[in-house]
């Protein structure tokens, strides 16, 4: 089973930037997501990528962030620019569609002034 790591959250105020990073215990999924959960709400997924490179977004952060993977290193990453409070969240990365498989601890991304 593969196992992912994120890491890169933290605090920024509205309009920063962060960049996650998920490290895969193994060969990363053909399709790989960042999904995010906010308190109080169920996990979304936001974006995710094709091992072609194609990518999707959720309507709510299309045009601020950059999902990105590099299949050598088993890394997916996401670029996440102009941040909002309501981009605050919980955010982990897997397969999409899951599959049941195991999720990482998260990185918390809190945007706040």
């Amino acid at each position: 089973q593969v196992h992912f790591v994120e890491s890169g959250g933290g605090l920024v105020q509205p309009g920063g930037s962060l960049r996650l990073s998920c490290a895969a215990s193994g060969s990363i999924f053909s399709i790989m997501g960042w999904y995010r959960q906010a308190p109080g709400k169920q996990r979304e997924l936001v974006a995710r990528i094709y091992s072609g490179g194609s990518t999707y977004y959720a309507d709510s952060v299309k045009g601020r962030f950059t999902i990105s993977r590099d299949n050598a290193k088993n890394t997916v990453y996401l670029q996440i620019n102009s941040l909002k409070p309501e981009d605050t969240a919980v955010y982990y990365c897997n397969a999409v569609p899951y599959y049941g498989g195991s999720w990482g601890q998260g990185t918390q991304v809190t945007v706040s002034s």
